[in-house]
């Protein structure tokens, strides 16, 4: 039964949320700085999750073959290469390591 509460406290948190969001003044959504934010806000999830998902596991932080991926992809995209490129390089380089790790 606990987790049918959860679940609806979700829903509810969910849609307060999302309703809050429709409430928000047009006016107030054409400033240059909520424009700004809203524009480099996605930017720095998405940075803080790839950190996250490569240097920690569980409560540890780790430096292992995921980092070297993540380095292999940095430098593919410095090199401008195309998007596939830059995530094979990443697979092939921590998969190459895990395996000769073990």
């Amino acid at each position: 039964m606990n987790v049918w509460i959860a679940i609806a406290l979700t829903v509810v948190g969910c849609y307060a949320v999302k309703l809050a969001g429709l409430l928000v003044p047009a006016g107030a959504l054409e400033r240059p700085a909520v424009r700004k934010l809203a524009a480099l806000l996605p930017v720095a999830l998405l940075a803080a999750l790839t950190a996250q998902q490569t240097f920690a596991t569980g409560q540890e932080l780790v430096l292992d073959a995921r980092a070297a991926g993540l380095a292999a992809a940095g430098i593919a995209l410095l090199l401008r290469a195309p998007f596939l490129v830059v995530v094979a390089a990443a697979v092939l380089v921590t998969a190459g390591l895990r395996a000769l790790v073990g």
